[in-house]
């Protein structure tokens, strides 16, 4: 029986979320209806992807009992109460990161997924970071889990792209700078790297833009036996976007785009993962490799599981500790927890 979806939102990313959505077999996959703030605009988004229904509002769709799973894809800001009213009516949730604005949001979506026994998981992968999910990902936490790179000493990853030039992306309220918007994968990918383990220490420094946000931030994460991890994000200029992890016994590689990646070099050996093909438009880099999280997705319901074991609620939550932690430090937000 088919996984089946609804969507929250007709933007850029829930666009491709649809597109890589039906790359997947149909008998697995099925995209049921959507809602969004504009409803004309809703009925043009599910006319050029073939959905059938288009609900009158977020919550219409939420109480629809042939939904499955909802996508929750809107504006940051939005998160948070679209996932409360999502879980409180049994709908499993898959949200775009980030999971909420603060640390004391995301433990209130954590408390309310247990409360009401649904799966919730965030889009950190899916970018649940999306990234989690993509092969080269799998490759190095099989490597990670081997101890083939023996003791992991540094971590290092980037992610920048000028991104100026969008208002979003700079506006406080609406979850703009570059530690929300894409230095969280770089987070994410430390995370992973250090097996979810929390850093003795979190330094951050960074420029601020003129509406108050982060438009520069390097952090370094500091952990028990000599071993850091440092990230930088930026929306003022591109930087070359890779990742790396080095080990006592080897290292590991991501030459490019390390939050969608398809290629990996382990000890200079070079594989390549090509992605599901498709023939739609597609918003961002490698989005088709959003159907890896929505497979995971479906294999977690199927098993009757609450939360990934590959991106966990608690990971969530030391996440976005972490860049709370980092906002503080930079003096954007107070403490909010």
């Amino acid at each position: 029986m088919a996984t089946k979806w609804g969507i929250f939102s007709a933007g850029k990313i829930s666009n491709d979320f649809v597109v890589a959505l039906q790359t997947l077999p149909a008998q697995d996959h099925q995209v049921v209806g959507l809602a969004a703030r504009d409803f004309n605009r809703a009925k043009e988004f599910a006319q050029s992807h073939g959905i059938l229904k288009v609900y009158n509002s977020y919550e219409e769709l939420a109480s629809d009992p042939d939904i499955d799973v909802i996508y929750i894809g809107a504006i940051h800001p939005v998160h948070k109460n679209l996932g409360l009213m999502c879980m409180e009516k049994g709908k499993n949730v898959l949200c775009e990161k980030p999971l909420a604005m603060n640390l004391a949001e995301v433990k209130e979506l954590i408390s309310a997924a247990r409360n009401h026994n649904v799966f919730l998981m965030e889009v950190f992968t899916i970018l649940a970071f999306w990234s989690r999910f993509f092969p080269v990902y799998e490759q190095i936490r099989s490597l990670l889990n081997q101890k083939a790179l023996g003791e992991v000493k540094v971590v290092q990853a980037e992610f920048g792209v000028n991104l100026l030039h969008i208002p979003r992306a700079v506006d406080k309220e609406l979850g703009g700078g570059a530690l929300l918007d894409i230095g969280c994968y770089c987070v994410q990918f430390a995370l992973m790297a250090f097996s979810g383990e929390k850093p003795e220490s979190i330094t951050a420094r960074g420029y601020l833009h003129e509406t108050g946000v982060d438009e520069t931030v390097t952090i370094i994460l500091q952990y028990s036996g000599k071993r850091q991890a440092i990230l930088t994000s930026t929306l003022v200029t591109q930087m070359p976007n890779r990742a790396v992890i080095c080990g006592t016994k080897g290292m590991v590689q991501i030459p490019s785009f390390m939050w969608s990646p398809t290629t990996i070099i382990v000890n200079g050996e070079e594989t390549k993962y090509p992605l599901p093909p498709t023939t739609k438009h597609l918003n961002f880099w490698n989005s088709t490799g959003l159907s890896y999280e929505a497979e995971h997705v479906r294999q977690c319901l199927l098993k009757g599981l609450k939360e990934s074991p590959v991106m966990s609620l608690a990971e969530s939550e030391l996440l976005a500790s972490i860049m709370e932690e980092v906002h503080i430090q930079l003096g954007i937000y107070k403490n909010k927890t």
